[in-house]
């Protein structure tokens, strides 16, 4: 069993979570929950898939966004500018929250990072620069620009961002009902510290069950051990996924409630994003995918149960997502 500090200054109550997704549900409606038959037939249990490819930008994480600009500009309405990092959805939810509030935002991106991505977190209005071999010397290179120029640097991982992408999980849980297990893929970590604190506050039974990538195991690790292990490279397509540094406040929640990790393969998860297409003709990222392929992983578990996956997004180029529709799993 894992045992990690508390995490200080992260707890939310209802009525704060409340508030959040009231703010959010102002732009962005609640996602369908679907309980799609053909699914059933393939897992052998009820999947339900909690539609986060439909939001503005196809993906949950526009909610943290949201919250987390609404809070700054509250706090601090001179802030002259904000910056941050991505792969793309984080650097979407951002630009699109900036754009909104009429802020300049800059997002710094890897060398060789999805052209799609980029085109999008631009075309909501942000500058966009290209720095490093990954996400996490993108970061690095963020953090001291905001340092160097004054400006305001947005993590991946913090409590208003958590509060934002949490009201998904208000949505799931007070739509379906009881859930056995939810899957969902781990990243920095705010989609399944959503799930965790909802599920708490609720007070609800199911078990929340984290998924990470083979050749980006940092935070499969960081489970194993309790604390946060980093990793040398995070060479995955599936790029939502691919993170080197885990957050330790993440790590905790994920250690005090998560029910275990899973661990996918590239293949596995181009293998999901096919049985998407084929069962619901739903267009799923590697890291949107990667959740599903969990459960087809686990099916010997999950015989007659209620299950959901969360579809964090869809947003994959039309190049790659030929190649996996074509049967073949895409490098990294």
């Amino acid at each position: 069993m894992n045992t990690f500090p508390k995490p200080q200054g992260l707890a939310f109550d209802l009525a704060e979570l409340e508030q959040a997704a009231a703010l959010v549900h102002q732009v962005v409606p609640p996602t369908p929950q679907y309980a799609w038959p053909k699914l059933k037939r393939r897992v052998g249990c009820d999947v339900w898939v909690k539609h986060e490819n439909h939001t503005p930008t196809g993906a949950f994480k526009v909610r943290g966004g949201l919250v987390y600009l609404d809070r700054l500009l509250r706090a601090h309405p001179k802030t002259p500018g904000i910056i941050s990092a991505t792969r793309g959805n984080h650097g979407q939810s951002i630009a699109f929250a900036a754009a909104r509030n009429g802020i300049p935002a800059i997002i710094y991106v890897p060398h060789n990072n999805s052209l799609d991505q980029n085109s999008a977190i631009a075309g909501f209005g942000a500058k966009l620069v290209e720095f490093g071999k990954d996400f996490d010397e993108a970061k690095h290179e963020a953090f001291r620009v905001a340092d160097a120029e004054g400006l305001h640097f947005i993590p991946s991982f913090h409590r208003d961002l958590v509060a934002g992408v949490a009201s998904y999980a208000l949505e799931l849980f007070r739509s379906v009902g009881k859930l056995d297990a939810v899957y969902v893929g781990i990243g920095m970590g705010s989609g399944i510290a959503g799930l965790i604190t909802v599920r708490d506050l609720l007070g609800l039974t199911t078990e929340i069950i984290g998924v990470g990538m083979a050749k980006a195991p940092a935070t499969l690790r960081s489970y194993a051990a309790g604390r946060p292990i980093k990793t040398s490279t995070a060479q995955t397509f599936a790029d939502g996924l691919a993170t080197r540094e885990p957050n330790t406040d993440a790590v905790a929640i994920i250690c005090g409630g998560a029910a275990r990790m899973v661990e996918v393969s590239e293949d596995a998860v181009a293998d999901a994003m096919r049985f998407y297409f084929d069962d619901t003709h739903q267009v799923a990222e590697g890291a949107g995918a990667a959740p599903l392929a969990a459960l087809l992983q686990e099916r010997d578990r999950m015989p007659n149960k209620n299950v959901a996956v969360v579809l964090t997004g869809g947003n994959i180029e039309r190049a790659r997502y030929l190649q996996v529709l074509g049967g073949v799993t895409p490098a990294a």
